[in-house]
């Protein structure tokens, strides 16, 4: 466990005694204290004020495209990522995100994870054999894969793909609905990022209006996944919330609160310096929902598991 000036981190929770991939809480609108952080035996630490966010981004200059009929995230209590596996969230988690296969949460604020952007890495085949047109190839006719995931791009160069890709993540968010989650993250609206040149952030936007009108018929919510650069414009055409990885390693916290205020949830991870999550805290804990995972989002009880949390609303 390791001080800094202002803030204490909270210690590695023991959750196996608690009841809860990539691929999808609110925060409490921003006081100027800082929270203290917590450790596994409960002591807190007075933290020292937080500045404000600079603000980086105008207010998005057109309504979202279609209305959200479904309640936002809540503004109190902890953010469980639980991407590589479910598990009982600890005591003290409001919000928990699971993949679109898993069960939501019983009582807790569930969002449901899609794949929406990018393939899973185990269903390459799948996609080469019954959509192989929707995978994003360059033009040596190679798959465009995501490195960091090993995941295959999809193709959403023209308007005929994105509406087949729509059509079929749409009945996942479908699926969402009927299990009850209450929202959605669509990993990853970032994806042209490393598609060689080959996709837009037109393409990503214009997809990304389909997603969200889907979600909205749906009765669901639905969250920008990363982009920071894209907010104003994510707003624009229908996202109600964001999921940010590494906002706090990145720098980029304060563009997501500029355009979505308290609706922001960010997860740093374990393999970044501890001081990134420890400035998030410091400098936006007590605005948007921050937990601190392991890379490959380990369920509790298995080895590598870490799951931390700034002590902002608990």
């Amino acid at each position: 466990m390791r001080a800094v000036p202002g803030v204490v981190v909270v210690g590695l929770l023991a959750l196996g005694a608690a009841t809860a991939c990539s691929g999808g809480g609110s925060p409490a609108p921003g006081e100027s204290a800082p929270p203290a952080a917590r450790d596994s035996g409960g002591a807190q630490t007075p933290a020292s004020p937080a500045p404000a966010p600079t603000s980086a981004y105008p207010a998005p200059a057109q309504t979202p495209a279609s209305p959200a009929p479904a309640r936002l995230p809540p503004t109190a209590g902890g953010l469980s990522y639980q991407l590589g596996g479910a598990y009982p969230p600890s005591s003290g988690v409001a919000i928990v995100i699971r993949d679109r296969k898993e069960s939501p949460a019983p009582g807790l604020y569930s969002i449901c994870y899609v794949n929406a952007f990018q393939a899973q890495p185990g269903e390459t085949a799948w996609w080469s054999e019954n959509h192989p047109e929707l995978l994003l190839r360059d033009p040596r006719g190679s798959l465009v894969i995501d490195p960091q995931w090993n995941e295959p791009l999809l193709n959403l160069d023209t308007d005929a793909a994105r509406r087949a890709l729509a059509e079929m993540v749409g009945g996942w968010i479908d699926g969402c609905a009927r299990d009850g989650f209450s929202a959605i993250e669509a990993d990853n609206f970032d994806s042209f990022s490393r598609s060689r040149g080959l996709l837009s952030e037109a393409d990503a936007l214009a997809y990304g209006r389909m997603l969200a009108e889907r979600a909205h018929r749906a009765g669901l919510v639905i969250a920008q996944k990363n982009a920071s650069e894209l907010s104003s414009q994510a707003r624009a055409v229908g996202f109600d919330f964001a999921v940010a990885e590494e906002c706090g390693a990145l720098s980029e916290c304060g563009a997501y609160v500029d355009v979505y205020g308290s609706q922001v949830l960010d997860i740093e991870y374990t393999d970044e310096p501890e001081s990134a999550f420890i400035r998030a805290c410091h400098d936006f804990g007590t605005r948007i929902q921050i937990t601190r995972r392991d890379r490959n989002l380990v369920p509790v009880g298995q080895p590598g598991h870490h799951e931390q949390w700034c002590d902002a609303r608990s």
